[in-house]
């Protein structure tokens, strides 16, 4: 019997779930209260790309919150913004210089939306009818209700349908289960150009931006597409004036070998969403950075961003984004995703010898692996084994965390989890994340395939 600790007072993710009690980090490790250290896999939540227990971040921190701890951004701004800001600028690809700082990937979703919508009535007049985002399946892009109609995490979105305003979706790039029963290369790229197909079907006139993730995150563990579909994406975006939105919240800052994923196919958008990793987990945090002549078009028009939230652009987070990228540039950490990813990549192809891996994928330190009851007709374990629960407890029994997903290949059936260390990750690291990894897998495989 699972034994659920007593949580008082506060509401926890899961009263069925028996959590384990964190009380320190220290660089790629977690403590629990026995002092048994795990190797943080996932970085929390694709978010601690520094790792944990960084004095260089606490102390900018500390010394941002005894000089000016808030000064609300409706009547003050501040120095700790402006520098945190253009820091974030440098990171993104050229033309893209306006940053709207926000506490947390939702927040920096919703901003995107709202711009969108405003800069089509600045642009072109109240009467623009020009107001549908389009998404895709699989997706995640936040836990709002405006973020929840936008994205296609079904066992998200299943109990508050009622609340939010569903937006049109397209199938997303899983060549592992292609939704049209095609493969690659013959199949021409059908899932990007499916996108042309929907905003002709939806009318050009109405359809304001396309939002999406440039890996799939959390929903199908490290889906990355072919290398024609940014390419195609962006040229259709282009081709029917509509604003191509990449949530780089989990994907950006690094983690795929590159600032901002879509680098490695220059592809540039005309927003980046990011989060998580900008301040290295050290304070909540997101951004909205868009193009100059977005921006400008408000600057020349209302004067205004229609929008704001209480806590967007504070100087405590500020300071954590300031410190968290200089540290990331001057250790030069996007270089070392980069190399030890490629060094992750090798590794993995091991996992294929385990019965129960039925892909591994990702770029740079963002790899998701897809669990299947038999590799070769890729048939899942029935959602009531919840295979991708047993994988990560016995990962975790091995000492090593990572992110679960369920419910890909439907919305209901299907298993995969990502694995994501620090930026901070070194060689051996890697080397004992993957001995780690292929212990646990092993002991699920045994579990799941014997009927647990």
């Amino acid at each position: 019997m699972v034994c659920v600790p007593e949580y008082g007072a506060m509401i926890p993710r899961s009263y069925k779930t028996a959590l384990k009690k964190a009380v320190r980090g220290e660089g790629i490790y977690l403590f629990d209260e026995d002092g048994k250290a795990y190797i943080d896999g996932c970085s929390g939540a694709l978010l601690s790309s520094v790792g944990h227990g960084n004095k260089e971040i606490a102390d900018a921190i500390y010394k941002q919150l005894t000089s000016l701890e808030f000064a609300h951004p409706s009547r003050w701004y501040n120095e700790a913004t402006m520098e945190a800001a253009k820091e974030v600028a440098s990171f993104a690809p050229e033309g893209l210089n306006y940053v709207w700082l926000v506490s947390g990937g939702s927040e920096a979703i919703e901003s995107a939306l709202k711009l969108a919508r405003q800069y089509f009535i600045e642009r072109d007049g109240e009467s623009s009818s020009k107001y549908v985002m389009i998404a895709r399946w699989n997706s995640y892009h936040g836990s709002t209700i405006g973020t929840m109609g936008l994205a296609g995490s079904m066992a998200r979105r299943r109990t508050f349908y009622p609340l939010y305003q569903d937006y049109p979706k397209i199938s997303s790039h899983y060549c592992y289960r292609c939704p049209y029963g095609l493969s690659y290369p013959s199949c021409d790229i059908r899932c990007a150009h499916s996108l042309e197909h929907e905003i002709r079907r939806i009318g050009a006139q109405y359809v304001a931006a396309f939002v999406a993730e440039p890996i799939v995150g959390s929903t199908v563990g490290g889906l990355h597409p072919p290398k024609e579909y940014w390419p195609i994406i962006r040229e259709i975006c282009s081709k029917y004036d509509v604003l191509l939105i990449a949530d780089e919240i989990m994907t950006g800052i690094g983690r795929t070998g590159a600032n901002f994923c879509l680098n490695h196919w220059n592809v540039i958008p005309d927003m980046i969403c990011s989060a998580k990793a900008l301040s290295g987990g050290y304070s909540p945090v997101g951004a909205l950075i868009a193009k100059d002549e977005i921006v400008e078009i408000l600057k020349q028009g209302s004067g205004a961003f229609q929008h704001g939230h209480t806590y967007n652009a504070n100087p405590a987070t500020a300071a954590a984004v300031t410190a968290t990228l200089r540290l990331i540039q001057r250790e030069k950490l996007v270089e070392n995703a980069r190399i030890q990813g490629d060094r992750f990549s090798k590794k993995l192809e091991s996992l294929y010898n385990i019965p129960i891996v039925g892909e591994v994928r990702g770029m740079g330190l963002m790899r998701g692996v897809e669990i299947v009851a038999d590799q070769k007709t890729r048939e899942a374990f029935p959602s009531s084994v919840n295979a991708a629960g047993v994988a990560t407890g016995e990962c975790l029994k091995q000492g090593l965390v990572v992110y679960p997903g369920r419910g890909q290949i439907d919305g209901v059936e299907g298993d995969q989890f990502l694995v994501a260390p620090p930026l901070i990750v070194t060689e051996n690291e890697i080397d004992e994340i993957v001995v780690r990894l292929e212990k646990g897998l092993r002991a699920a495989s045994e579990k799941l395939l014997s009927g647990l």
